[in-house]
């Protein structure tokens, strides 16, 4: 959470001229209901039921083309998504931060489900950094603006 998946999700497709998703965005068009909601109403493991059905939906209405796909915070540490995510054929990229930069950028953004208390956010980035650290490729992006760190990301992927 706070790493700036949406946003350097959106500008890495716009400079390589590829396709983007944001899987909460689908989750919310496939549910008829926003992430909050579907937390609220239904609990985090129909939330986790959604997420893998959205994944599926994407990656295979993806397939023929190249695309950015931006996952959700707990998406990859899903093992069933990990697999879906390694069977597509497409490189992962963790975007990472410090824990005290990621924290405050939440706290200046919309409403996270599961980002509302400091002690949870802290616990939830510590138990997920681990299976984070097994993307393809891992961007720092402490102090860094959108631009700067999709162009290291088209650098590292050597998509130029």
């Amino acid at each position: 959470m706070g790493s700036g998946k949406t946003s350097v999700g959106r500008a890495l497709s716009q400079r390589l001229g590829w396709g983007f998703e944001d899987l909460d965005q689908a989750i919310e068009r496939r549910e008829g209901r926003s992430i909050a909601a579907i937390f609220r109403e239904s609990g985090e493991g129909e939330f986790r039921r959604a997420e893998e059905a959205a994944l599926r939906s994407v990656l295979q209405r993806l397939a023929s083309g190249a695309a950015v796909i931006a996952l959700g915070g707990g998406t990859f540490v899903q093992p069933q998504n990990s697999a879906l995510l390694a069977g597509s054929g497409g490189r992962t990229v963790f975007l990472d931060a410090g824990i005290d930069e990621l924290w405050r950028r939440c706290q200046e953004t919309s409403e996270r489900p599961l980002g509302s208390d400091e002690q949870h956010f802290r616990h939830l980035y510590a138990t997920r950094r681990p299976a984070y650290m097994k993307a393809s490729v891992r961007v720092d992006t402490s102090g860094k603006d959108v631009e700067s760190v999709a162009e290291e990301i088209v650098e590292v992927l050597g998509l130029k």
